[in-house]
């Protein structure tokens, strides 16, 4: 059996553990394309303060958001050291500037602890759950969460 077989009988997910700023995040690795090298990215006219612009991808024109000013924390002064998760968000790919992807992560839905209720509605908005492992803790987040429909047609 292979393993994205034993995890669907199992109840087990995989995540893709990034971090960004001095925080842990992890998403479904179901939604990542890939992950690519900080390349600069052209910015772009009336785009919302957390889009820094667009770069070609292959032929492509993807919108490149900084995480890290999506989720309401101080803007990334991008360097060589960050990268470019690629993902899928509804029906749009979009690439994240994060500062490093640090794990694969196997766990089950038992594994996930539900988001601490001291968290700000836009947080509960799009944190999923929280991950204890191995001394660290991982915020799960829900991309579709994190880019309204109308935020993602802004980008």
């Amino acid at each position: 059996m292979s393993n994205a077989a034993k995890n669907l009988t199992t109840g087990a997910r995989e995540l893709i553990a990034f971090r960004v700023g001095n925080q842990e995040f992890c998403v479904n690795i179901m939604s990542v394309r890939e992950i690519r090298g900080w390349a600069p990215a052209t910015p772009m006219p009336h785009a919302p303060p957390f889009v820094l612009g667009v770069i070609n991808l292959r032929g492509a024109v993807l919108p490149i958001v900084d995480l890290s000013a999506r989720l309401g924390m101080t803007p990334a002064e991008p360097t060589v050291r960050h990268v470019i998760i690629v993902a899928q968000v509804k029906n749009q790919v979009v690439g994240l500037l994060v500062d490093a992807v640090s794990d694969i992560l196997t766990v089950s839905d038992e594994e996930i602890q539900p988001t601490p209720d001291i968290l700000s509605d836009f947080e509960k908005s799009f944190a999923r759950g929280v991950l204890a492992i191995g001394g660290r803790m991982i915020c799960l987040i829900e991309l579709d969460a994190v880019f309204p429909r109308e935020e993602r047609e802004a980008a």
